[in-house]
């Protein structure tokens, strides 16, 4: 199977750079419909499927560009509700302190460029498209306490150590001038729902064009029918798993006992 990969991914490419091609068969006289796209991509998968043994996966994204730029690729979300806890020492014990709560937090963010970012953007176009960890903006529940900078870092911190925000940029690699490439980790623990990949290509410091593809991540089989019987019937899993547990412990202390 690794065997394949890479002559499957490099099809893949060369299949997104056949439809801009395509499209300039249609010659001077072709109407603006069936112009060239300057901006043509594509997912290897749009479900990653999370089973029993599920341990992460990476999802290939593939295209092709026209006229030249500089490609940069965004994934995020589901947006969730994120509370952020301040530990504070207490008698010898650490407990927690002020919190601060966040909504339309991604519950997973990866950022992919051809080359460096600040080469690529300016801060304010950064800013206004959300491009990079350190330019999402969160709107605060609640009261804003005085260093709310604070609680923002931490809570993009403790998304990094889960391994839901990319600590670096990801690489998006040209295979000639036209065809690019990159590959995209979702961790184990990555959340189940409807992500958006957005692919830019800039040119000059401007958006020149731009796409948004979805990717569902969803769960299956068994482990799936549990989830959802634990989220909507929780009391009556919670005695299922009492049962369950003095159950097990009633028959280890048999054995036990015949040993």
């Amino acid at each position: 199977m690794k065997a394949l990969a890479k002559p499957l991914a490099l099809a893949m490419v060369l299949m997104a750079a056949a439809l801009v091609w395509g499209l300039q068969l249609a010659g001077p006289g072709a109407t603006p419909a069936r112009a060239a796209a300057p901006l043509v991509a594509d997912l290897s998968q749009h479900l990653v499927a999370i089973t029993t043994g599920f341990t992460g996966t990476e999802v290939l994204l593939f295209g092709a560009i026209e006229g030249g730029g500089d490609v940069v690729v965004v994934v995020r979300g589901p947006n969730r509700r994120e509370t952020v806890r301040r530990k504070t020492r207490l008698a010898g014990i650490w407990v927690n302190g002020a919190e601060m709560s966040f909504e339309g937090v991604p519950a997973f963010y990866w950022v992919g460029a051809s080359r460096d970012l600040d080469a690529i953007i300016a801060g304010p176009v950064r800013l206004r498209h959300g491009i990079g960890a350190d330019q999402l903006r969160f709107k605060t529940v609640g009261e804003k306490p005085v260093d709310l900078a604070q609680f923002r870092k931490a809570l993009v911190r403790n998304k990094r150590r889960l391994g839901l925000y990319g600590r670096e940029v990801g690489k998006v690699s040209f295979l000639g001038l036209r065809l690019f490439r990159t590959r995209v980790y979702f961790p184990a623990n990555v959340p189940t729902g409807t992500y958006k990949v957005e692919v830019y290509l800039f040119r000059d410091g401007a958006v020149a064009s731009a796409q948004t593809t979805p990717l569902i991540i969803s769960k299956i089989g068994l482990g799936a029918e549990v989830y959802d019987f634990a989220h909507r019937e929780a009391a009556i899993y919670g005695i299922i798993a009492i049962i369950i547990a003095l159950s097990a412990g009633l028959l280890v202390g048999v054995l036990f006992r015949k040993i």
